[in-house]
């Protein structure tokens, strides 16, 4: 390696960690008519074009989103499953009962009203599920350990951050 191209890839460090702290926060007033659960929203602030997020983590309600990197280990809000091509769907404080299967899924997603049956309230947790798949998580996980989760981030135009809808 050559002394140029180690100072090319600190400079696409430095790059990347200006470049994520660099946009303006602004807020959104939700409305929710779901008794206090609300599915991740829509975006709130313009993040990155073209990036998607390399490992790609998923994590509970205390996790921040947005591009995950190495460095900056953020959850991905913008999954989508290749098995069942449905969007991941995410719960902040809440994971699902035991007795969910897949049935379940087929048969009541994306239908929140349906879904709250086996929905638990667990602060700090996250609960995540497609048509096919389902997960709750406490903790900053690599989407890589789960080898039966076929959920990759996906690629958009206009990539937001979102921040936490907590107590709405």
């Amino acid at each position: 390696m050559s002394a140029g191209s180690s100072e090319e890839n600190i400079d696409d460090i430095f790059d990347e960690i200006c470049n994520d702290s660099s946009f303006a926060k602004t807020s959104l007033k939700s409305k929710s008519n779901s008794g206090g659960i609300t599915p991740h929203s829509s975006s709130l602030v313009m993040q990155a074009y073209g990036k998607r997020c390399c490992p790609v983590y998923l994590g509970g309600s205390s996790s921040p989103y947005g591009i995950g990197t190495n460095i900056s280990k953020r959850t991905c809000d913008q999954l989508r499953c290749t098995a069942c091509d449905f969007r991941v769907s995410l719960y902040n404080d809440y994971i699902w009962d035991q007795s969910c299967d897949y049935l379940f899924f087929r048969n009541n997603m994306p239908e929140l009203s349906k879904l709250r049956a086996k929905m638990i309230k667990k602060k700090g947790s996250r609960a995540y599920a497609c048509q096919c798949s389902w997960r709750s998580i406490d903790e900053l996980t690599d989407l890589q350990t789960d080898q039966q989760l076929r959920w990759v981030c996906v690629l958009l135009k206009a990539r937001g951050r979102h921040f936490s809808t907590r107590g709405i």
